[in-house]
């Protein structure tokens, strides 16, 4: 880190010394009391480290110990190096409750020279100013930049009183107080200056120990001013941030003047009265009606919603009834067609029972040779009369009576 002493010249035109009495000492000579960025230790393990090098605040707001050592007091094991987290617990004070009384020598800072780095002991004071009247995101990003503009920075924000902003610029929604509060209450800034002056004088720079000043680059024209910043400029103690795009006081303004029945027919519905909202008693009534109308809306399309879904549910379930059906219905006809089609199990079972019935009603001939009929050998066989003529029709001419008498004959002679 550079050691600035009091021979650093200045380019701005403004006195190299802020403070009433010449320096005769460097900066490193003379112990600085500034007040430090409001940054309090949140890792009881980080508390231990007795033996600590110089710490850095960075851009982003974290201290970080470069050489720690912890031991346990039991087991007496050190630890390696663990990084120190820092949060908010309190909110940042106003700057009539605490001031810089440092008494070393506060000399003029380029800005080279704040962007390489201050002692710790010795922040680069930097101011930022405004109305942040419904504080929002674009004013948290502007007061982010300005924070973050130098390694080393304390971040002083004013606020202007009610009766200024009226004066030059108009009326607002949120008072004093409560503007103060929302500044106090972000993580960006380190101090709060309540009821700050329109145009920044030298008096005000040299009381609170300005360094820089911040604001977004876009000429400010203002209290008979083309540029309320032109001063600073030319002293070369402005550094400019960016606005945010999309985001502004006067955009949410313009939202609710827009919008305005809607939001007056929101804060009827929650209890506010005609007489808060400055409502007259026929448009009280019209909001009322319209509100009415509007539960009666939601409730229809309620119940379209679940009528709609109650459908779907009921297509569904009929479409899977469909489908089962039909899988049922394939199973049932092929079952079908196994039992009674042209090659099926009952034709097979009806021919078989048909072809048991003919042989029951028409058995075969049992053979000769019987076992169960054998002849006895006691008894004669009973004589067969093979001569005696069989009972055919007679013969229809001679012929055929002399050949079946020669038949017979010859029947006779095998038998002998």
């Amino acid at each position: 880190m550079p050691v600035l002493t009091t021979d650093a010249e200045s380019e701005t035109g403004i006195p190299k010394s802020l403070s009433n009495e010449p320096p005769s000492e460097t900066m490193e000579e003379i112990e600085h009391t500034c007040p430090q960025p409001r940054l309090s230790p949140d890792n009881d393990l980080a508390l231990c480290a007795e033996d600590t090098s110089e710490f850095v605040i960075g851009q982003a707001g974290v201290c970080e110990i470069q050489e720690m050592s912890c031991h346990t007091s039991e087991y007496d094991v050190p630890f390696s190096p663990v990084p120190q987290v820092w949060t908010l617990t309190a909110p940042a004070p106003f700057a009539d409750e605490t001031s810089c009384q440092c008494q070393a020598p506060h000399e003029k800072l380029t800005i080279a020279q704040a962007r390489l780095g201050t002692p710790v002991d010795r922040p680069v004071r930097v101011y930022a100013d405004g109305i942040f009247d419904l504080f929002h995101s674009g004013h948290a990003r502007a007061l982010m930049q300005a924070k973050t503009l130098f390694p080393n920075s304390y971040l002083l924000v004013g606020v202007c009183s009610d009766d200024l902003t009226h004066k030059f610029k108009g009326f607002t929604v949120m008072n004093e107080a409560e503007r103060y509060e929302a500044l106090r209450h972000c993580r960006y800034v380190d101090e709060v200056i309540r009821d700050a002056p329109w145009t920044l004088t030298p008096e005000f720079l040299e009381k609170h120990k300005i360094d820089f000043v911040a604001h977004d680059d876009i000429p400010y024209s203002s209290a008979g001013s083309d540029d309320v910043y032109k001063h600073i400029k030319e002293a070369g103690m402005f550094v400019p941030t960016q606005r945010t795009e999309g985001i502004s006081t006067s955009d949410i303004i313009t939202r609710i003047v827009r919008d305005y029945d809607v939001y007056a027919r929101r804060n009827l519905q929650r209890g506010y009265t005609a007489k808060e909202l400055n409502v007259s008693f026929i448009n009280e009534k019209k909001y009322r009606f319209q509100n009415q109308v509007d539960k009666m809306k939601e409730k229809v399309k309620n119940v379209e919603e679940r009528s709609k879904e109650f459908v779907n549910r009921v297509e569904e379930k009929s479409h899977d009834l469909i489908q089962k059906w039909e899988e049922k219905s394939r199973e049932f006809i092929g079952n079908f067609l196994e039992l009674f089609g042209p090659d099926g199990a009952w034709k097979q079972m009806f021919q078989e029972r048909s072809s048991r019935m003919l042989q029951a009603l028409s058995p075969k001939q049992s053979p000769v040779s019987s076992p169960t009929r054998s002849r006895s050998p006691s008894r004669s066989p009973s004589p067969t009369f093979s001569w005696l003529p069989s009972k055919t029709s007679p013969p229809s001419s001679p012929k055929a009576a002399s050949a079946s008498i020669s038949s017979m004959s010859e029947g006779d002679e095998d038998e002998k």
